[in-house]
């Protein structure tokens, strides 16, 4: 595999894994906290109802762990490329 197609192949996958990854933050933030509220506001979680904390808790909690799970890919994907140090 020559340079630029693996930087091509490189760069392919990382588009496909933040775009995945922006999916699911839409999906918990806009999804979970406004459109899904009135069915997941049936449920409660420590007195408050699950579209409320989802909108003011969960989806900051959500994002935080994509982060992590962003730098355990590209981690990975790195090494898979030999981008890695």
């Amino acid at each position: 595999m020559t340079s630029k197609q693996k930087s091509k192949a490189y760069w392919k996958e990382n588009v496909r894994y933040l775009a995945i990854l922006l999916l699911i933050w839409f999906l918990v933030s806009y999804g979970a906290g406004i459109l899904f509220k009135d069915t997941l506001n049936t449920v409660r979680i420590g007195g408050f109802e699950l579209g409320f904390w989802f909108a003011q808790q969960g989806s900051m909690y959500v994002f935080v762990i994509l982060i992590f799970v962003y730098v355990r890919l590209m981690n990975r994907l790195d090494k898979k490329y030999g981008y890695d140090e």
